[in-house]
């Protein structure tokens, strides 16, 4: 499934850069919205967690104070037992795959998730728009963010 999506992904690249560079942004950001409900009608990401499994949200302040108040700890414990600085000096989880994620794919922190988790993937967000390059790595994992790709290409007239 991921390496079929990885394939498919690199073969829309340059279509979907296109579209989200060049396509009218209001009619696009109009269309997620809808696109988004039907892409999470059919897909359920308890199914796939690629992005708990290879990737990281930022941990913003408020989200560390959050979650260490949830586990019963220190924000500085939390942060150390958990958490790494990366290149872009965001705090990040400092494994693969995320030490929340159990073996159902479920998150054992769901209510109290970091904020990039509970927007991911932004596909009823402009974000998905206004990031590209993000956009289309998402798109290489997520099925999510392929399936409201392909669709809005399909009705921008793609």
């Amino acid at each position: 499934m991921a390496k079929d999506l990885k394939v498919k992904a690199g073969k829309k690249r340059k279509s979907f850069k296109k579209m989200l560079q060049k396509g009218n942004r209001s009619e696009m950001v109009k269309e997620l919205p809808s696109l988004h409900e039907a892409a999470f009608e059919k897909i359920n990401c308890l199914d796939c967690a690629a992005c708990c499994k290879n990737y990281s949200p930022r941990f913003k302040p408020p989200d560390i104070r959050r979650i260490s108040k949830y586990l019963g700890m220190k924000e500085g414990e939390f942060a150390a037992q958990y958490l790494i600085v990366d290149n872009e000096g965001d705090h990040v989880v400092n494994s693969k795959p995320c030490p929340f994620l159990d073996e159902g794919n479920q998150c054992s922190i769901y209510e109290v998730r970091p904020s990039d988790c509970a927007r991911f993937p932004y596909t009823d967000e402009d974000v998905l728009i206004d990031k590209v390059a993000l956009t289309l790595k998402n798109n290489t994992f997520c099925p999510a963010v392929f399936d409201v790709l392909e669709n809005l290409e399909k009705k921008m007239g793609g």
